[in-house]
């Protein structure tokens, strides 16, 4: 529990330091009050004042970033011109887009990257090893857009198995507004819903860009992996286990594995923290209405408070998945709990 805590004392500092940058960011980016408008070209010299006495913009800096801390706590980030609603809003209804398939995405990424990267070191120089190394050679060099391109043409265009880029599911059969949302995450929601036709609609259209994201993960964790459990199993304590008389599927499941995930858990908690944070070319390409592809369209229309409010909760998600990582390492290695 000791460990715990520290942990959690040590994101305070980490928040404010995110939260100085952010705020410096939105000075130096222009004019601090277009933040606030809905459209500040046309805005006129009384609506420019007013923003600037409601949020003390003609005080001193450090008077300007107290009150802007507290508009954060308060959800006001200012206004999105792309989602043409307050940021908080845009952020609230579409993370739940981007993080359904961040889970898909990383769940078959741990899944096969683990399962792959261990049974490649315990093959080591087999057709095995070297063809899932041929594939997580490919997978950390090629481009995700390209990636995403080659898969719409084969399965949507040529083959036709699997829809475009249409979205989250085909709008043409279904809306969401006949679902009663528990989660806001479309694969739980119409199963709870009991609309099996609609959930596996949203499948489909989840495979794709689920693929796409997974891959350059997928890659880096068998590659993370293999090393690991190739450094592992040369221990003495992995050793000393066969020289007990230890089945080899307990030597490599309990002794070796459990080791070897200590440095591959931070590459999966960075990873996760990255689909969250930077699924910009994915979801622009599947045209994913996520945090994502909003990011890509506020960036490339300065829109200020959409870009300040993603780079803020980026900065805040990374954090959280540090914390995971941390948390897990305390499970895999009672040590540190000690440290």
């Amino acid at each position: 529990m000791s460990y715990i805590i520290r942990r959690l004392l040590l994101l305070v500092p980490v928040l404010i330091g995110v939260s100085l940058l952010t705020f410096t960011v939105t000075r130096l980016a222009g004019d601090p009050w277009s933040a606030y408008l809905p459209n500040p070209e046309r805005a006129t010299p009384q609506q420019i004042e007013a923003i600037k006495e409601k949020y003390h913009l003609n005080d001193p800096v450090y008077v300007q970033y107290y009150y802007w801390f507290d508009g954060v706590l308060h959800g006001d980030l200012g206004y999105s011109h792309t989602a043409r609603q307050p940021v908080t809003q845009a952020i609230t209804t579409k993370f739940t887009a981007t993080f359904e398939l961040a889970v898909v995405a990383m769940f078959f990424a741990v899944l096969i990257g683990i399962f792959t990267g261990t049974k490649s070191a315990v093959k080591a120089n087999s057709a095995f090893d070297q063809g899932s190394r041929l594939v997580s050679l490919i997978g950390v060099s090629i481009p995700v857009f390209w990636l995403g391109l080659m898969l719409l043409m084969l399965f949507y265009r040529e083959w036709g198995l699997l829809p475009g880029p249409t979205g989250r599911y085909d709008v043409v059969k279904f809306s969401s507004s006949e679902l009663h949302h528990y989660t806001y995450f479309l694969t739980v929601d119409t199963l709870l819903n009991g609309k099996f036709d609609f959930f596996w609609n949203v499948i489909k259209h989840l495979i794709l860009p689920g693929v796409t994201l997974a891959f350059t993960s997928t890659a880096i964790i068998i590659r993370m992996m293999r090393s690991s459990m190739l450094e592992v199993l040369g221990a003495e304590y992995v050793k000393t286990a066969r020289s007990k008389g230890l089945s080899e599927k307990v030597v490599i499941n309990k002794h070796a594995r459990r080791n070897a995930l200590i440095p591959t858990t931070t590459v999966i908690g960075l990873s996760f923290g990255g689909l969250l944070g930077g699924a910009v070319l994915t979801e622009t390409i599947f045209n994913w209405n996520g945090l994502g592809q909003w990011s890509g369209f506020a960036a490339t229309s300065l829109d200020t408070a959409g870009i300040m409010g993603f780079t803020l909760v980026t900065a805040i998600i990374y954090v959280i998945a540090n914390l995971i990582v941390d948390l897990v390492y305390a499970y895999l290695d009672p040590r540190v709990r000690l440290s």
